[in-house]
Formats: structure tokens, sequence, C-alpha cells
């Protein structure tokens, strides 16, 4: 059998012909967000059970899902890959596959970037690295990794879009936002179903509080970033949080019980995106009904699972809005048990994801100075349990909110001016700023 090459000039081991096409249909899904790339890739697995890529392929999809119960399908694909026959890069995508398996996320990311610094049009491993820099919070990175590989890149080539929308989130994460901005455009200018580039556009109108014109954003292409999207739920979040700012808390309940959560998904992914909404208008005072107790009761499974700090907090915001003392015990137990492995996720716990579960907890009890005292010396490190700095905006958010109930009048004027100056337009910030004022006439 003749060796096979992708469509960017790469040799593909054990491929046929058959098996390429679904691959690189999978590829194209999986750059955009959009249909079902693991159903592609089973079928190329089907087609050549030998194709070592399509193996790394359904590990990484599963790898990165976060969910406990993923991994060991991401673990079986690593060691078939690792068996198969293969070629130096096949060799290190599942040797990172392996790792990133075991939760080694670092160990990882390590793996693909040295190999994008040698194949540096490698679709696979400058997505799934940027990825692995995401649920790290490594922002650097996020930037670094596309930037090294992208003067190799050209608009003839396939999946350019998906390398722009990457440059674009690490420009955007690392405050380089006019060129985000701009990259974002561009990718979505080539690709408009590219659900990525949509996104970092969001990220920069919300960092730069840009609410009507991210409203505008998000509507004015919603028929792509929404159809077929397994990106939608998070763009939908983002497009809540326009209405946030601006106040406009019956817009994103709409949203909420609609395209946000009115399908009640079980994936993480998707519950976090309910919890960080639902906790925003719980720090606000608004009674959210029935809707904490839905989506504590879909998150309680996975309140021993303890295997991703960052969701392991947007549990527990669930449930305390519930009240279900009894899995935020559950959770913290969790937390306990996972800071003694041998994985990442040990220090993403140890660093920040306890601490914030505990301030949670905490700010639930109605203890705020405990919530102020767990989240201070938090929140410069945040970034060490993932997310982006929009999602970890919601341990500022819990900060400020309690050292107002607290009474810290000089903390709450202190955090309310920081926040206006990085968010001057930002009604929320003018918000904080009045209440903090208020608190020293009181």
């Amino acid at each position: 059998m003749a060796l096979l090459r992708d469509n960017l000039g790469l040799a593909v081991t054990g491929a046929t012909p058959e098996a390429l096409g679904h691959y690189e249909e999978a590829m194209h899904q999986l750059q955009c967000f959009i249909g079902d790339p693991v159903a592609a890739i089973d079928k190329a697995i089907a087609a050549a059970p030998g194709f070592a890529m399509a193996h790394v392929f359904k590990g990484v999809m599963f790898g990165l899902s976060t969910e406990r119960d993923a991994m060991p399908i991401a673990r079986d694909a690593g060691a078939t890959a690792a068996g198969l026959a293969g070629n130096d890069r096949e060799h290190a995508h599942a040797a990172a596959l392996g790792q990133l398996a075991e939760g080694g996320w670092h160990r990882a990311a390590a793996i693909l970037e040295d190999l994008t610094i040698e194949v540096p049009q490698d679709a696979l491993a400058l997505l799934a690295g940027h990825q692995i820099d995401f649920f790290t919070g490594n922002a650097r990175m996020l930037r670094d990794r596309i930037a090294r590989a992208l003067p190799v890149w050209s608009e003839a080539m396939p999946g350019y879009h998906a390398v722009l929308s990457m440059q674009a989130f690490g420009f955007e994460e690392t405050a380089d936002y006019a060129r985000a901005e701009a990259f974002g455009r561009r990718a979505i200018d080539l690709q408009p179903r590219n659900g990525w580039a949509q996104h970092a556009v969001a990220h920069v109108m919300e960092m730069q509080s840009r609410q009507h014109d991210g409203i505008r954003w998000m509507r004015d292409n919603e028929a792509n970033w929404t159809k077929e999207n397994f990106l939608q739920v998070h763009n939908w979040w983002h497009l809540a949080l326009f209405h946030y700012d601006l106040g406009e808390t019956d817009e994103m309940l709409a949203l909420y019980n609609g395209p946000i959560y009115g399908a009640r998904s079980t994936l993480a992914l998707n519950m976090v995106d309910a919890s960080a909404l639902l906790w925003r208008l719980h720090l606000g005072g608004l009674n959210v009904g029935d809707r904490w107790q839905e989506l504590a009761a879909n998150w309680s499974p996975k309140a021993k699972a303890g295997n991703y700090a960052f969701n392991d907090a947007h549990a527990m915001m669930a449930f305390i809005g519930a009240g279900l003392s009894g899995a935020a015990d559950d959770l913290i137990a969790a937390q306990r048990e996972a800071m003694a492995a041998d994985d990442d996720n040990a220090g993403f716990t140890r660093d920040v994801g306890h601490p914030v579960c505990l301030a949670i907890r905490a700010f639930g009890d109605g203890n705020y100075a405990e919530t102020v005292r767990l989240l201070r010396p938090v929140r410069a490190i945040s970034g060490r349990f993932g997310g982006s700095h929009a999602q970890r905006d919601v341990i500022d958010l819990t900060l400020v909110e309690a050292a107002i109930r607290s009474g810290q009048t000089h903390l709450a004027q202190a955090l309310a001016a920081e926040r206006h100056s990085a968010r001057p337009d930002s009604p929320l910030s003018a918000l904080f700023a009045r209440r903090a004022a208020q608190m020293a006439v009181a």
C-alpha cells in the first residue's frame, strides 16, 4: 500500500483514501466546532483500523472533554495509536495523548510544542496544544504556540481560518485586542462557521466592555455559529454576558431558559456556562427559582469526579445555589483526594480550585469575610486552573460582592476602583463603584 499524505502534505501511516477522507472531514468539523467529528473519525477507523492518526484524533476529542468517564476511551485510543506503525510525528502525537489521558496536561503540551516547532503545519497538534493551553490557563502559549507556526501557513492551505482564530484568541488573552479582533474577523470572513473565531471576537468585546457591539456581533452571524455547532452554548453564554453587564437580567434568563440550558445538558463544558451565568445573577441577589435545583441535579453525579478543578468550582456554585450541602461536602472530599494524586489536576486543585470552592461555600453560608480571605490570595494566580479571563472574572465578581457584604469599606472601594479602571465603560463597574461609595456614608 502506498503511503498517503493528508491535504497539508503530511504522511499518514495506515490510512486508505476512504479513511483519509473521513479524517479530513473530522478535522474540518473540529476546526469549525461543527457537526460530529467523533462520528467521522469512527468511520475513518472502521475503514482503516491501522490508521494511527485516526486513533490519535479520537483520543484527543475525549481527552479534552474534561469528563472523567471519557478518560478510558482516550487512554485506549492512545495505547492503540502507540502500538501501530507510524512515523516520528505520529509517535509524538501518541505520546502526547498518553500524557493527556493520564492527567499530564503540561507534559502533553510540551510534547505538542516540540512537535509543532518541527512540523508547524500539523493542524491537529496546533489545535490540541491550543486547547490544552486554554484548559491550563496558559495565556502566553495560547498566543505564542500559534505565532511560531503562522509564518508557514497561507490562505491557500485548508484550515487556515482555524489558525487565524486560534491566534486571535491568543492575542485576546494577552490583551492585544486590536490584533485579536482583526484576526478573528478575518477568520470569519474565510469561514463564517468557525465557532472559535466567533468566540475570540466576543471575548475582545467583553474585555473592552463593548456590550452593544458584542450583541450585534453575535446576532449578525447567529445562523452560522448556532447551526450544528458544539461551541454554541458557550457562545450563547457570551451573548448573555453582554446583557449582564447592561443589567438586562430578563434577556439573560431568556437565553438561559432557551439555548444555554433549555436542553438540560449533562456535559460539564455546558454546565460550566450555566453555573457561571446563574452565579452572576445570584451575586446580584436575583431569585432564579428552580433553575439551581435542575442544574445541580445534573452536576451531582460529577461531585466525586475530582478530575478537573475548574469544573469543581462551577459544580460548587450549583450545589450552593440549590442548598445541597451533602453534594458540596462530597465535592470537597473529592478535591482532598485529588490533591494527593500524581497528576496536574492536583496542582490545579491545590492552588486554585480548592480555595475557590471553599470560598463559594462560605459565600453561601453568609460568611462573606471568609470568602474574602480565601479569594484574595487566589485571584492573581487563578489562571493556573484554566479557563479564560472572562470565565475567571467570576472570582473577582464574587470577591467584590463579598467585600461589600462583609462591610470591608476600604477594600470594597479599592476593588471597585480597580474594576472601574480596567473596565471604565462597564455599567457593572459603575454600579460597584456607587455601592462602595455608599458604604462610606452609611
